[in-house]
């Protein structure tokens, strides 16, 4: 059994792969104008640097909690920040743009294993208050991986070169691995059947074909046959997928849990942030940059605005959550966001740049509330022998919802602003949809070289308006949200049991034979 101090140290590299996970996403957004300058690439080549690290992330997440639980919490969190750490360095060599984004598949297969590995084995070292607690600064590490990674991102890519983003996660990434693998216990789940194939490779292809059809849309059309069939397709293999589970012995995905309200509720909470706070970590920066003409740096520093709540507010909430039902705090604070991203779509729509940084504010304080609190809500609702699925499960939603809203993002600022740009020329065609494309991506000198009949000025005007009503289009989904979160969490404190989905029938823990180093 761990002492204290090696749980704490286990907990600090847990937290610490919590810290670099965020930062693979967060980061690389802010370094695509120095990447597409020195690699090339088209805009959909591009936004797939970011969306091939999340589906690959969101898609095996499940996986990886199955395989914790048969194959060892231990040895799946030692593979995962393993090779996460190799491939961070294969990264930092890429010598081209469809290298990397191969590359960040594998990447975000090694954080899937990392992040299932990790949080497992946290579930086996920590009882009670105590595991609600690890599990908020799990959260919380998260947080300000997602917070600050554009600025150390900013800084990084103007001081030495986007590569350095890349190495920057492979060293945290090092002392994660040094600090906590030869400190964990060895443990699996005795009842675990192995890994449900079938229910795996069903989901990932579902969530794969869903991303490619929402990304290629803007660009081939919503009519286009390969757009209609990725999106036929991803329905019926979620369709099939369900079947799968449902008649599986030991399926990926208990899917009994969807009865119960207060799961269903914890679910929702990181597609509402997803909305209202992670689109804004990603179209942010290349307004400022591609747009407007900061600075990587300068960049980097707005956005401080956006995270610097994530300090503060999450152990605030958390204090409140004593003494107001968490799911009423989540609500109200979603809304509070809505209201934040309401008053950045009027600012935006003026065209002002530093009049951003109040609803940046508010938007992250919004944010943070449901952030702090999203874990300790979701880890109660499934038994403990199933630490590895219940981290799967809660991971996989997580980061798919968050995947799968950045892509609606993406494609959804492409469209207005083809909308716009056809009403500024009164023309439409190709020529105009990958326009919209370069502009969405920030590439204003290509986009203007596509359409030379508009002026600087004009491109940005249009930018500007079309990115003020993606803000009023998300401040109404994160609204809905927060009113089914509301319906579903309303009543439910962070601290108190939920009604489980299957008995706990004990707390058997089978600890393989070699010693805790």
């Amino acid at each position: 059994m761990p002492g204290r101090y090696d749980r704490f140290l286990i907990l600090g590299a847990v937290c610490l792969a919590g810290l670099v996970l965020p930062l693979s996403f967060t980061a690389p957004p802010v370094a695509i104008p120095a990447i597409a300058a020195e690699l090339g690439g088209s805009p959909v080549a591009l936004n797939w640097m970011t969306n091939a690290f999340m589906l690959a992330f969101g898609s095996c997440l499940m996986a990886a909690g199955t395989l914790a639980d048969t194959y060892g919490r231990k040895r799946v969190f030692s593979i995962g920040i393993v090779a996460y750490a190799i491939v961070s360095l294969l990264l930092a060599l890429a010598p081209s743009l469809a290298v990397l984004n191969g590359l960040r598949i594998a990447q975000g297969v090694a954080a899937a294993l990392a992040l299932a590995g990790g949080n497992a084995a946290l579930s086996q070292e920590f009882h009670g208050p105590a595991r609600i607690r690890a599990f908020s600064l799990l959260g919380t590490a998260f947080g300000l991986g997602l917070a600050f990674g554009p600025s150390l991102a900013g800084w990084l890519v103007q001081t030495q070169g986007w590569r350095s983003v890349f190495l920057s996660s492979l060293a945290i990434a090092v002392l994660a691995t040094v600090f906590g693998v030869p400190r964990m216990r060895e443990s699996r789940d005795p009842d675990a059947a192995g890994l449900d194939w079938r229910g795996s490779l069903s989901s990932t292809a579902m969530l794969a074909l869903l991303t490619i059809g929402v990304l290629e849309a803007p660009e081939r059309g919503w009519s286009d046959g390969w757009v209609i069939a990725a999106l036929i397709g991803s329905a019926a293999l979620l369709a099939l997928f369900v079947r799968v589970e449902t008649r599986a012995a030991r399926p990926m995905l208990d899917l009994s849990l969807l009865k119960y309200p207060r799961f269903v509720g914890a679910q929702l909470l990181p597609i509402g942030t997803g909305f209202c706070y992670l689109a804004l970590i990603i179209v942010l920066p290349v307004r400022l940059i591609g747009i407007h003409g900061l600075s990587a740096l300068d960049a980097g520093l707005m956005m401080i605005a956006l995270s610097a709540p994530m300090l503060v507010v999450p152990f605030l909430a958390a204090v409140l959550s004593h003494r107001i039902a968490a799911g009423t705090l989540c609500a109200a604070a979603l809304l509070l966001a809505a209201a934040g991203l309401v008053w950045l779509g009027v600012e935006a729509a003026a065209g002002s740049v530093h009049g951003l940084i109040a609803p940046m504010l508010l938007i992250g304080a919004g944010s943070a509330v449901p952030w702090g609190l999203m874990d300790g809500l979701a880890i109660s609702v499934v038994p403990k022998e199933r630490a590895g699925m219940a981290a799967g499960v809660f991971g996989a939603s997580r980061v798919s919802g968050e995947g799968i809203a950045l892509a609606i993002t993406a494609a959804a600022l492409a469209g207005l602003l083809q909308l716009r740009l056809s009403s500024a020329i009164g023309v439409d065609g190709a020529t105009l949809a990958q326009a919209a494309q370069r502009l969405a991506t920030g590439d204003a000198a290509r986009a203007q070289a596509l359409l030379p009949q508009l002026d600087a000025a004009a491109l940005v005007h249009s930018y500007d308006a079309a990115f003020a009503w993606l803000m009023y289009g998300l401040a109404g989904l994160t609204a809905a949200i927060a009113g089914v979160v509301f319906a579903l969490l309303g009543d439910a404190s962070a601290h108190e049991p939920a009604v489980l989905a299957e008995p706990a029938r004990d707390d058997r823990i089978e600890l393989a034979d070699e010693p805790a180093c």
